[in-house]
């Protein structure tokens, strides 16, 4: 006869057991309150945004007459054409001026500069940003206005002076100051990894250095360049202070656009949104690409 089995007593449930339901209460209490700042301040408002967009020459005090595409439309006028186009430019001038100017100085910062002194002028570069970017931008209206410190170096040079201020140059000068420290930031931490045994060993086999530039450190660092030519690029393109403090009249952008839509004599909300829109959905595409190709860590560090 087969022996049976004595039943095994019933099993108490352990605090683990009892809590396993509600484990689901953790992140919820820790993602709860930024969750809910950005569903409030920025999901909702955006989505407010978009429903204005919608709604044909919807102007201040003006009752909305339905839905349509019509602010979107407006856009393709030739005026509006131009004024973005001129955001491009300057978004892309000024990038292009903050990588050819700021990539020698990241990489004799990684890589030459003494190490007992590297973060100390790391330190050094950056101070400029514990500042108000419109101090930076009123300290460059001293310096580019007709009486400024450029005029009166070129008289006392004897050469022709000029008016620099509320010109396209002045504005591609302010960007390119405002945005520099973050692209050498980037720059730096992403040259820093660099290997440089990979460099002796290409000089060991007759490469150049021009060669080892431009076949070992340039790829080596392609990541960090896309990572910060497009956090610059996505700051250069929203940029108000700069091209409305330096540029004038003549250099109107998206930013200063929407600004006179929503605060100008016109009011034109529906047209500002949908201006908002185009400019929110650029943004998000060249984050996308900057999450995609960019390298996110060294935007992490540099942050």
């Amino acid at each position: 006869m087969a022996p049976t089995l004595a039943p095994s007593p019933p099993h108490s449930p352990t605090w683990a057991d009892r809590l396993a339901p509600r484990r689901w209460l953790g992140p919820v209490v820790l993602l709860g309150p930024a969750g809910l700042w950005l569903l409030l301040l920025l999901v909702l408002p955006t989505l407010l945004i978009l429903e204005i967009s919608l709604v044909p020459g919807l102007r201040l005090g003006q009752p909305s007459g339905g839905y349509g595409l019509g602010n979107y439309l407006q856009i393709l006028q030739p005026i509006y054409l131009r004024v973005m186009g001129r955001s491009l430019v300057f978004a892309l001038g000024s990038t292009l001026l903050c990588l050819v100017l700021g990539f020698p100085v990241a990489y004799w910062l990684a890589l030459m500069s003494p190490k007992r002194w590297r973060n100390l002028l790391l330190v050094g570069f950056i101070l400029p940003l514990w500042t108000s970017s419109l101090l930076r931008a009123y300290a460059w209206i001293t310096i580019l206005r007709p009486s400024g410190v450029v005029n009166t170096l070129l008289t006392a040079l004897g050469l022709p002076t000029q008016n620099w201020l509320n010109t396209s140059t002045a504005v591609f000068i302010g960007l390119a100051y405002s945005f520099l420290p973050y692209m050498v930031l980037i720059l730096y931490a992403s040259l820093e990894k660099l290997d440089t045994r990979l460099l002796e060993a290409a000089a060991d086999l007759g490469a150049t250095p021009r060669q080892g530039f431009w076949k070992i450190t340039v790829p080596q660092t392609m990541p960090g360049i896309a990572a910060g030519c497009l956090l610059v690029f996505i700051a250069s393109l929203g940029d108000f202070v700069v091209p409305t403090l330096l540029g004038g009249a003549s250099s109107m952008n998206i930013s200063r656009l929407i600004y006179n839509q929503f605060l100008g004599p016109t009011r034109a909300w529906g047209f500002g949104s949908a201006l908002s829109m185009v400019l929110i959905f650029a943004v998000s595409l060249a984050i996308a690409l900057l999450l995609r190709y960019g390298d996110r860590s060294t935007v992490t560090e540099a942050s």
